[in-house]
């Protein structure tokens, strides 16, 4: 087994309501910080021991989708790298 660290990066999906932000964003144009949009994210890094890359690839998304995002507002993505 080789050790790995999953990157879980949570956001919600374009069109659900995102207080935190769109009061971010409101704050920075107060700073006259010129953006078009802006979105928040959630970010898991998971340190774990799997058999593959592939298979802590796998691990990490099932975490995901049993606990870590809702499906119904949440877009996922995962990323895994060789500690």
């Amino acid at each position: 087994m080789a050790a790995y660290t999953a990157i879980v990066t949570v956001r919600l999906k374009r069109g659900v309501l995102d207080p935190e932000a769109e009061t971010t964003k409101r704050a920075l144009e107060r700073l006259e910080f010129d953006l078009e949009d802006l979105r928040s994210a959630d970010r898991f890094e998971i340190d774990l021991d799997a058999d593959s890359e592939t298979a802590a690839e796998r691990r990490a998304d099932e975490m995901a989708q049993r606990l870590l995002a809702n499906p119904t507002i949440h877009d996922y993505e995962v990323e895994v790298v060789r500690r």
